[in-house]
């Protein structure tokens, strides 16, 4: 069970790997004839059946509503978009068949080809129309809702300021989509492989509003994959969507993906053949185990365009204060949580967006473990504020990893700080603590952000605004947007690379959020397992899967 040890640091570089799964069979499903006949690749008697692990049960398998990985590794398996992105990490047609874009680069004129739902209805352009609006309707709470401002109209339709009927999507015919943009956007055949731009059935929407919440012949889906069964917080059960357009790539007959959310429990199940895949992007290795996997030749590790930080809740006390804000951020030891904690080949963060989205090899703003420069900031913050010291709760999900680094933390600022500083721990599964972020009940919470497509602007805008429903930190910065806003409309590709830099400045200046380091993915695999793709952002897709 050799493998190559690959540390990758280009965004560009997609990797042909990946998912993980928890199956308490080591056997399961059709025999290797019928999967041959239904989603085999004619590899004599292999199963093309896979076993993963997604740890804990999805957000949303709504695309409309979904925000986090664990439902867009479901998603981008069973649904499908305007575009995909190719084995190459390249955007390329997907339900649609062509693609025109006016000289202005300002109207898209997209032709479906004939595609199917899984009910047998035909995907036409009025169930992208009206599950983009959908998302735009703020009554939905559709916390992706700003990846559609890049519609005309789209922000003010979700702010209540304009009409949807002003929003520019609009069905000409069932094939033909015309979008119209605010500004033209280089990257708009990214977003539109991104899971918020996938269409929804909207007969199946109008005739049940909870279709999205179980298995069964309500979840009608257009991806390679459908959903069979959905046993919450147990498993996930996909089979090959023999309706799909593009049907002959799809190999592998089953994907069976479990919720264990104990680390040793998915190594050890590895290991006894009952998982194809452990660790990342959506399981995790223990800590203890990576180093003897990384001498064994067994561990495969990437570095992905994605960063790992606290938030602060800017209106509880203490926190509402800058001072104290960035004393807590420049107090922690980055490289130390790597070497000690992780290690898995982080880079410590000392800005929000990764150097590989402005196509550099390195970015910092301030810092790593900068103690003596924490200290004077916490005085001068609590004097400020009028306060002796400071007692927070630091929230994060359950899971080792998290409990290992916000104990480390912990630490951290108790030592720097001289007892100015007591900080409690709180863990709740992932449900339950992605709820209380979006609802504000809590003080510093850990969170991870992977780039939605190759572009700073996507980790920044998720700070635009203090309400936007991703930011949590209730922190916005008039000059901040103004910047985000120029961005948009600057044609020269250097100059709106540097106003995303002057808005970041503002960013880690004020530090609504304290940057930790930049995600890496570490996994082991089945030796025969091939063409699991996986990019740089963390992107998953099985519809190219198979076995040797």
């Amino acid at each position: 069970m050799k493998k190559r040890l690959s540390v990758l640091f280009s965004l560009l570089l997609v990797f042909s790997l990946f998912l993980t799964a928890c199956g308490f069979n080591n056997e399961s499903g059709s025999d290797s004839k019928d999967a041959g006949k239904d989603g085999g690749s004619g590899s004599g008697d292999v199963k093309q059946e896979l076993r993963l692990n997604i740890k804990t049960e999805p957000f949303s398998l709504h695309p409309g509503l979904a925000n986090d990985s664990t439902s867009g590794a479901v998603l981008r398996q069973t649904f499908e978009g305007l575009t995909r992105i190719n084995k190459d990490g390249e955007p390329e047609e997907a339900m649609a068949e062509k693609i025109d874009v006016s000289e202005d680069g300002l109207t898209y004129t997209f032709t479906l080809r004939d595609a199917k739902w899984t009910n047998g209805d035909a995907v036409t352009a009025q169930d992208f129309e009206a599950a983009w609006k959908w998302v735009l309707d703020a009554k939905n709470e559709s916390y992706y809702a700003e990846q559609l401002y890049y519609l005309k109209g789209g922000e003010a339709a979700h702010k209540g300021e304009g009409s949807p009927d002003d929003v520019g999507v609009k069905a000409v015919d069932e094939k033909t989509l015309e979008v119209t943009l605010e500004h033209p956007t280089a990257y708009f055949l990214e977003l539109t492989a991104f899971y918020t731009y996938y269409p929804v059935n909207s007969k199946i929407a109008q005739e049940n509003g909870k279709w999205y919440t179980d298995a069964g012949d309500a979840y009608v889906s257009n991806g390679p994959f459908k959903m069979t069964e959905w046993v919450h917080s147990d498993k996930i059960v996909l089979e090959k969507n023999a309706d799909y357009w593009d049907a002959d790539s799809v190999k592998l007959a089953k994907v069976d993906m479990f919720m264990i959310n104990d680390n040793n429990t998915e190594l050890s199940m590895f290991d006894n053949g009952e998982l194809d895949w452990a660790g990342n992007p959506t399981g995790a290795l223990p800590v203890e185990a990576i180093p003897q996997l990384k001498d064994q030749g067994d561990l495969n590790i990437s570095v992905k365009t994605g960063t790992y930080m606290y938030k602060f809740n800017t209106t509880v006390e203490g926190l509402d204060n800058v001072n104290i804000r960035k004393a807590l951020a420049y107090a922690i030891d980055r490289q130390a949580i790597i070497d000690n904690v992780t290690k898995q080949e982080q880079v410590p963060a000392t800005a929000m967006v990764p150097p590989q989205a402005y196509g550099e090899e390195s970015h910092s703003l301030y810092k790593d473990g900068d103690v003596e420069a924490a200290k004077e900031l916490l005085a001068k913050g609590l004097e400020e504020k009028g306060m002796d010291k400071l007692t927070l709760k630091l929230s994060y999900n359950t899971d080792e990893g998290h409990q290992k680094i916000a104990q480390a933390i912990q630490d951290m600022w108790s030592k720097a700080f001289e007892g100015k500083v007591e900080v409690s721990l709180d863990n709740s599964e992932w449900n339950v603590y992605i709820d209380k972020l979006h609802n504000g009940d809590y003080e510093i919470g850990r969170m991870g952000w992977i780039g939605d497509f190759n572009d700073p602007i996507t980790f920044l805008e998720l700070f635009r605004e203090k309400d936007g429903g991703n930011n949590n930190t209730y922190w916005e910065n008039a000059k901040y947007q103004e910047l985000l806003a120029q961005s948009q409309q600057e044609v020269d590709a250097e100059k709106r690379l540097e106003l995303l830099k002057q808005a970041e400045q503002i960013l880690i200046d004020e530090m609504p959020a304290s940057p930790i380091y930049y995600y890496t993915d570490a996994w082991v695999q089945k030796d025969n397992l091939k063409d699991v793709v996986v990019s740089s952002l963390g992107d998953i897709q099985l519809k190219w899967a198979h076995f040797e």
